[in-house]
Formats: C-alpha cells, sequence, structure tokens
C-alpha cells in the first residue's frame, strides 16, 4: 500500500506572487511527527488499511487538571 500525502495543522493563510507578478493564495501547515501504530493486512483482516496519528504538543498551562 502507497499513500502520498502530508499531514499536519493549519496555521493561516499569506499570499505569493509569481513572475508575471499574479498573486495567488496559499495556506500555511505546521507539519509535524507522524506515527503509524496500526496497519490492517488483506490477509490477516480482510482490508488494507493504515491507522496514523499526528502529533502534536501541547502546552502544559492548556491541559485539564484532575
Amino acid at each position: 500500500m502507497s499513500v502520498v500525502g502530508i499531514l499536519g495543522k493549519k496555521i493561516g493563510m499569506t499570499q505569493v506572487f509569481d513572475d508575471s507578478g499574479d498573486i495567488h493564495p496559499v495556506t500555511v501547515l505546521k507539519a509535524g511527527h507522524v506515527s503509524s501504530p496500526s496497519f490492517k493486512t488483506l490477509a490477516k483482516d480482510g482490508y488494507d488499511a493504515a491507522q496514523i496519528g499526528y502529533v502534536d504538543f501541547v502546552k502544559a498551562s492548556k491541559v485539564n487538571k484532575a
């Protein structure tokens, strides 16, 4: 199984200019560490799949206390 792409968090929007002076809107992404904790195979599970996770660390002040 081959998957191509990028996983990240949207930070905002900006614009860039090309050589002829035209403006193009672009999205700014923060790409982080991606983990693959689980793979499903056709032989074992009956289908092909990959579970992926995006790791984005949170400040300690933003976490609820018990």
